[in-house]
């Protein structure tokens, strides 16, 4: 059975980085990893009335143009606390050039100088950090010197209770290794793909000769504060590791629109269940199964249906049960 402790106890959560436009050939599409994220996990918290039970804030900047001005209304219509994304009047709203291929994925260029780029640091955001139960940052933000200072001052100011979820977002050229590092060391759950492993092992000094997932996972265990590492690997489900135990999921067979969003999908469920005690199991049918239906639809924002929300948990509840 999933075992979930204080299911409705309410919760604080932030997700810190980019807001963007993708520029995919059917047209313009709002994302950004951390804005995925927050948009799924307000929706998971959904009451019965469509409001979400945890409070969720996603802390970001956009242009103060027509293009910034829809993504801040369209965060809100999708119950995410607008709070901290503040206008620049200087820098454009973030745009992704996004090419989508049919055998290897999607394939990005990402604009520079945007406003999201920077994300000030602010009274009300100091304010902010105490109260949070959950924070999730990536890599991308980390490229600009005034969001790094500011997500880093931020995440540092999190109780020592808070969840903080480091999903590495590999973007090349905008990952460094001490980025990697920073994120390791002030992480509760590191969540990549398996096409970064190698990438963050070599990152962070593993082994040349280790460097397949589990052999991974283990040495990240051993050598930060991290309490789970999460990989995800497409159609073929995902690895979840822990210092007592480990989940392989085999994944779900669903007819794939597109893949953008999905890992971001699979995060926000993996903190959500995370924050109310399930156990891994859980945490990975979870997971792989809300990644699963990000897949199915086309972009990275998507409204979730009430009807969709009960199918999928009762799907999770089902493959639990004992």
């Amino acid at each position: 059975m999933m075992q979930v402790k204080n299911m409705g106890k309410p919760r604080c959560i932030a997700a810190i980085g980019e807001l963007l436009w993708d520029l995919l050939p059917a047209g313009p599409q709002l994302g950004g990893a951390p804005a995925n994220f927050a948009a799924m996990l307000a929706q998971l918290s959904a009451s019965a009335a469509g409001r979400p039970v945890d409070t969720i804030f996603l802390v970001s900047r956009a242009g103060n143009d027509p293009l910034g001005l829809q993504a801040r209304d369209q965060v809100g219509a999708r119950c995410v606390r607008t709070d901290h994304i503040s206008l620049d009047p200087i820098h454009p709203t973030g745009t992704v050039a996004v090419a989508l291929d049919a055998q290897t994925g999607p394939s990005y260029e990402i604009h520079r100088d945007v406003a999201w780029e920077y994300v000030p640091e602010t009274p009300q955001l100091a304010a902010l950090a105490p109260s949070l139960d959950a924070i999730c940052f990536g890599t991308l933000a980390q490229r600009a010197p005034v969001t790094r200072a500011t997500l880093r001052r931020l995440v540092a100011a999190t109780r020592a209770d808070c969840l903080r979820v480091f999903d590495v977002n590999r973007r090349e050229p905008d990952w460094t290794a001490d980025a990697v590092l920073w994120g390791c060391a002030h992480a509760t759950i590191l969540k990549m793909n398996q096409e970064e492993v190698p990438h963050i092992a070599e990152a962070v000094g593993a082994p040349a000769d280790e460097r397949k997932p589990l052999p991974v996972a283990h040495f990240l265990l051993d050598r930060f504060p991290i309490e789970m590492v999460a990989i995800t690997r497409g159609p073929e489900g995902s690895l979840l590791v822990t210092r007592e135990e480990v989940h392989d999921h085999p994944g779900m067979p669903v007819t794939v629109a597109d893949t953008i969003g999905a890992g971001d999908c699979f995060t926000a469920a993996l903190t959500y269940y995370a924050l109310r005690g399930c156990p891994l199991p859980a945490l990975a049918e979870a997971a792989n199964r809300w990644g699963a239906w990000a897949a199915t639809q086309r972009g990275g924002m998507n409204f979730l249906d009430e009807t969709t929300r009960r199918n999928v948990e009762d799907a999770i509840e089902n493959a639990t049960r004992a």
